[in-house]
C-alpha cells in the first residue's frame, strides 16, 4: 500500500508541474505555419452526460473531430473536473465527469485543455489533481494551473519548426468558496495587471515568440464585452499579447481588433447543455502563426443536443 501511495503521489506531483512552461513539439509538416484551434466551454456532466449515454461519448465530438485533426493543436476550455471521487465544494453549480472521458477528448483530436476557469475546482484539490493526472495520462496537456504562483503564471509553449506560441491562461475574477494556499494545486486566478507583468517579462526574454492569452472573464449571457474587459484587453496588449481568446459568458461576443491584435471576447459554449438560441451559437477561433505574422479567423458553430457542428 505504501508503494502504491508513493507511485500515485509521484504522478500527481509530476502532473502539477505541468503548470510550468510546457513545450509541445509538433512533428514537421508541410509549410512553415502553426495552426491552433481554440474552443469555448466543454462540459461533460449534467445534460451532456445524458446525451452521451444515449449516443455514446464519441458522438459528442463527431461533428468536429475531423476539423480538430487538421490542426497542429486544439485547445478547449474544460469546464468540469475529471474524477471518480465526489469531494464537492460548497457552490451553487457543481460538476464532475469520469476520468475515462479524457481519452474521449484525446481521440477527438484535442491536445490541450485550459483549467483556468470557475469549475475545474468544483471537486476541490483532490478533484483538480485527478483532472490533471487524467489529462496527462490521455496525452492532453493541462494549462493554466500549477502548484505555485510561478507555475501558474508560466505559459504553455506550442512549437512547430521555428514558430513558437506561448499561451498564458487565467481566470480574471474571484473563484467561489476557493482559498488555496500559495503552494496548493490551483488554477491561475489573477487580475489583468498581474498577468501583464508576467507577459511583459516573457516578451522581454522571448521577443520572437507569439503570445496568446486565454481568459475566463466577463459576465454570463451578456451579448458584448464590458468596459472593464476592454480595459483589461488593452492592458494585456500593451504588455505584449498578440491575441486574446475569451470565454465564460456562454454566448458569443463580437470579435474586435486592437492595433491589430485580434480579441475574441467570448467564443460561447462548445459542448454544453444550455438551450437558448444564443447559448447554442458558438465559434472556434483559428489562429495561424508564422514566424512574423499571426492571422485570426473564426469558424461558426451550431450546438444541437450538446453536440457542436461547424457551419450550421
Amino acid at each position: 500500500m505504501r508503494l502504491l501511495l508513493a507511485i500515485l503521489t509521484t504522478l500527481l506531483m509530476a502532473s502539477c508541474r505541468q503548470g510550468s512552461t510546457t513545450d509541445t513539439e509538433m512533428p514537421p509538416a508541410e509549410g512553415d505555419s502553426l495552426v491552433i484551434l481554440f474552443t469555448g466551454d466543454v462540459l461533460l456532466d449534467r445534460g451532456v452526460r445524458q446525451e452521451a449515454q444515449r449516443h455514446g461519448w464519441p458522438w459528442l465530438f463527431s461533428g468536429v473531430d475531423s476539423l480538430f485533426h487538421t490542426a497542429d493543436a486544439t485547445v478547449i476550455n474544460l469546464e468540469c473536473p475529471l474524477t471518480q471521487v465526489s469531494t464537492p465544494l460548497g457552490k451553487r453549480f457543481i460538476f464532475r465527469a469520469d476520468t475515462c472521458t479524457a481519452s474521449v477528448l484525446q481521440r477527438a483530436g484535442i491536445t490541450h485543455a485550459t483549467l483556468a476557469n470557475n469549475h475545474t475546482n468544483d471537486q476541490g484539490f483532490q478533484g483538480l489533481r485527478s483532472t490533471i493526472a487524467s489529462l496527462l495520462q490521455a496525452g492532453i496537456i493541462p494549462m493554466g494551473c500549477g502548484d505555485s504562483p510561478e507555475q501558474r503564471f508560466s505559459p504553455t509553449l506550442i512549437q512547430k519548426g521555428q514558430v513558437t506560441a506561448a499561451i498564458f491562461c487565467a481566470v480574471l475574477f474571484p473563484l467561489e468558496n476557493w482559498m488555496p494556499a500559495p503552494n496548493d494545486t490551483a488554477p491561475c486566478q489573477t487580475d489583468a495587471a498581474r498577468l501583464a507583468q508576467a507577459i511583459r517579462a516573457y516578451r522581454s526574454a522571448h521577443p520572437s515568440h507569439h503570445i496568446i492569452c486565454v481568459l475566463h472573464w466577463g459576465i454570463e449571457f451578456q451579448p458584448s464585452a464590458t468596459p472593464q474587459q476592454i480595459r483589461q484587453a488593452r492592458t494585456l496588449i500593451s504588455a505584449g499579447a498578440d491575441a486574446i481568446i475569451g470565454h465564460h459568458p456562454h454566448v458569443v461576443q463580437p470579435q474586435r481588433h486592437s492595433d491589430p491584435v485580434p480579441v475574441f471576447y467570448s467564443l460561447g459554449n462548445f459542448v454544453f447543455d444550455q438551450h437558448t438560441p444564443q447559448a447554442c451559437q458558438s465559434i472556434i477561433a483559428r489562429i495561424t502563426l508564422r514566424q512574423d505574422t499571426l492571422m485570426a479567423t473564426s469558424i461558426p458553430v451550431c450546438i444541437r443536443h450538446c453536440r457542436p457542428v461547424p457551419g450550421q
